[in-house]
């Protein structure tokens, strides 16, 4: 039972789903319920075949494409970065007049990429469960991976619809505010990537 338990705790302090709600909640602000009902799902699934990919395939697939960890953090930095600059300027533009007709597309696309991966399955939970699988095994890291996902799919299904309930004056400025953090981890990600590089020479 302990190594199950040793397996999980990390993983779980590497996605960090208290810190990634907000964020959640600040990219999917303005879809519909059913949108974003669609986008959790589509999420989840995404972060768990690459968790599946990465538990079973993660060191032949790094070695194959000649890829780390660090670069992982760059790309993906860069890629929430982009993101959160666009939603914190250009936020309020987009959904003005759009906002049904865009949401099911919206949830289309932000569903895989960055939802599911970097912000779920970003480059800590892989390099943990690499790590987990090295140290604990396949099944404890698989449960691990099952436990924690399965906690996001509550979490990400629940979360806004409590938030929804304070009103939608507060829930537009937690979502600006949770932009702004997601810019500030994208950077930190980038920084990472690039001391970790940078280390590596």
């Amino acid at each position: 039972m302990n190594v199950y338990l040793e397996a999980f705790l990390p993983l779980f302090v590497a996605i960090n789903l208290p810190g990634v709600l907000p964020l959640f909640i600040g990219m999917t602000d303005g879809l519909t319920t059913q949108a974003r009902r669609k986008l959790v799902l589509q999420a989840v699934t995404t972060a768990f075949v690459i968790a599946l990919l990465i538990l079973f395939a993660g060191q032949f697939i790094f070695q194959t494409l000649g890829i780390t960890v660090n670069d992982l953090r760059v790309g993906g930095g860069l890629i929430l970065l982009v993101l959160s600059i666009t939603d914190l300027i250009f936020g309020d533009f987009k959904r003005r007049g759009t906002e049904k007709q865009n949401s099911s597309d919206e949830a289309l696309t932000l569903g895989v990429v960055p939802v599911g991966i970097p912000l779920i399955m970003g480059p800590a939970a892989i390099t943990t469960i690499l790590v987990s699988q090295q140290s604990y095994g396949y099944l404890p890291t698989l449960v691990s991976m099952f436990i924690n996902l399965s906690g996001v799919l509550v979490v990400f299904l629940f979360g806004p619809i409590v938030l929804q309930k304070l009103g939608a004056n507060t829930s537009k400025a937690i979502a600006k505010v949770a932009s702004l953090f997601l810019a500030a981890i994208s950077v930190a990600m980038i920084r990472s990537g690039i001391m970790g590089m940078i280390a590596s020479m």
